[in-house]
């Protein structure tokens, strides 16, 4: 059996003060990687004391830089921050990402706009920063959604937006494959984070009746898919999105 071994590599994970990101975080950790927990410096703090508890409990090899990934020159200083302190990039993870769920008839165009410059334009943000500093044969992933391939009603933002993550994740697999760097994106289902149960208690209802597995992910299940897209056991695999949804093809 081959384990996986992340020792000597680090990772940067958006978004990752929390939930998903946050897992993810941890998984690449207990696997040997160096890691950078990203996080949105809100003005509350509460982003801040999440990542800064988050590197206390992984100790060596972790360290929490903020960055808004809808500003360019917060990401580059990140990079910069990054390689100064590792010496060295080889996995980018594009987590970060915002709600603002409405009908479309009642959505303004700041809700629109404020999910595609987090959701959509944060991740071309992240990978044109990091893009020159991944090593070669380095990894990028990208987190879609469920709802960038079936549409849920009341997220045309968000839908919209991680369906371009899904095509932007197949354009980048082409144009940076010269440099033996892997793209793939995984479209998660309802996941039960704080993000996840900010929905409604009869919409979560009604979800869960889609799910044949019935239940919803917990965010390691996300995590361990992210651990086997940035390791060699997918060394073949690229521009590709794996879905991590229960069954749900509703």
């Amino acid at each position: 059996m081959r384990n996986i071994d992340l020792a000597g590599k680090t990772a940067v994970i958006t978004g990752a003060s929390q939930g998903i990101g946050l897992c993810t975080a941890q998984t690449l950790h207990a696997a040997g990687a160096q890691v950078v927990i990203n996080y949105f410096a809100d003005a509350d703090g509460l982003n801040q004391h999440l990542a800064d508890q988050a590197v206390r409990d992984l100790g060596e090899r972790a360290i929490a830089i903020p960055a808004d990934v809808r500003q360019p020159k917060q990401l580059r200083q990140m990079i910069e921050i990054t390689l100064t302190e590792f010496g060295t990039l080889n996995i980018l993870v594009n987590n970060a990402g915002i709600l603002r769920d409405r009908s479309f008839k009642k959505m303004s165009l700041p809700e629109w706009q404020d999910v595609m410059d987090t959701n959509l334009t944060g991740v071309f943000n992240a990978c044109k920063a990091s893009v020159d500093s991944i090593e070669e044969g380095g990894t990028i992933v990208n987190v879609a959604s469920l709802s960038a391939v079936t549409g849920f009603f009341g997220q045309a933002n968000y839908a919209s937006a991680k369906a371009g993550v899904i095509t932007l994740t197949k354009v980048l697999s082409k144009e940076l494959a010269r440099k033996k760097i892997r793209v793939n994106a995984i479209a998660p289902g309802v996941v039960d984070t704080e993000m996840g149960k900010s929905i409604p208690e009869e919409n979560r209802k009604t979800m869960l009746g889609n799910v044949p597995l019935g239940r919803f992910a917990e965010p390691r299940e996300i995590g361990d898919v992210v651990l086997f897209l940035c390791s060699d056991l997918s060394s073949y695999i690229t521009g590709q999105t794996l879905h991590v949804n229960g069954g749900w093809w509703a």
